[in-house]
């Protein structure tokens, strides 16, 4: 027997006064909700209703259990009406991570943007450049460089970046045997290729000098002389020390994502962040 169907339609039949004008609001024949009654006396094993052709009346033990029926409906409601409240105003923990080269220029401005007119939302930030699982670290949504390969996962592309080959606009340098400052992310021997306008290939590799944590780091050493290394170009107009050190070349480009676990409805939060991201990441190309 499903306990709260019957007990819903008990609370409905007690309401309304009568098994006819319940089946009238309910939109079910009378039959139906007579057998409902009739099965759910028969579990308890006791009458709930006392019924004559004019009126009915409930038992002590029916009292009781209306009680009950009335509680659990106002609680069905009160988590019916809570998430659908969430859906209107966001509210609640979100959790997002990104790679250290992206949290600070592109998430925490798209989130300043959109969640300070949501007090209820409660911001929880990850800053890793390894992809986490999502559900193992309870992630509601991850901004990735290049695509995820787990298929559980909605991906959402929100454009493409590339990384510039960079050196301190006051060093001369010799490619050949100039400094490498490697991200910690990086193979122990980097291969770049890169492409002139006419799509011809240019090899460089390079074994690294130096390794950097975050690419604040990087820009520092770069800045300070150590080498070249690489900047996502959606980053370099905040460090006008910075130049490239192939005006004509580039690397390839990088496609980056939006990602979350939801295969169902998309809490509003989600969808908010991805907006907010997407147009932040928007803004932050055409500044290039």
């Amino acid at each position: 027997m499903n306990k709260l169907r019957h007990m819903n339609l008990f609370m409905h039949i007690v309401e309304a006064g009568s098994i006819t004008k319940a089946a009238d609001k309910l939109d079910l024949s009378k039959s139906v909700l007579s057998q409902h009654l009739k099965q759910l006396e028969s579990e308890l094993a006791t009458t709930l209703l006392k019924r004559t052709t004019r009126r009915q009346s409930l038992t002590p033990a029916g009292e009781r259990f209306f009680i009950h029926c009335l509680k659990m409906n106002q609680l069905a409601e009160l988590a019916w009406d809570e998430i659908m409240a969430q859906q209107v105003e966001p509210s609640g923990t979100l959790t997002i991570t990104a790679p250290h080269a992206l949290m600070d220029s592109l998430v925490v401005p798209a989130l300043a943007k959109t969640f300070l007119a949501y007090p209820k939302v409660h911001l929880s930030l990850i800053c890793q450049d390894e992809q986490l699982d999502l559900m193992q670290h309870n992630i509601d949504l991850a901004v990735r460089v290049g695509q995820s390969q787990d298929s559980r996962y909605k991906q959402r592309s929100i454009g493409s970046l590339t990384d510039v080959l960079c050196q301190s606009r006051n060093q001369e340098i010799d490619i050949k045997h100039t400094a490498y400052i490697a991200n910690h992310w990086q193979t122990n021997q980097i291969t770049h290729t890169l492409y002139d306008e006419h799509s011809q290939q240019y090899t460089l590799n390079f074994t690294p000098t130096h390794v950097s944590d975050t690419i604040a780091q990087t820009v520092s050493l770069i800045t300070a002389g150590f080498g070249i290394g690489i900047v996502p170009n959606i980053l370099l107009s905040q460090y006008p020390d910075l130049i490239p050190v192939f005006e004509d070349k580039h690397l390839p480009s990088t496609k980056v994502f939006t990602v979350h676990p939801y295969s169902g409805a998309v809490p509003i939060a989600i969808k908010l962040a991805q907006q907010a991201i997407q147009s932040e990441f928007e803004t932050l190309i055409c500044r290039i």
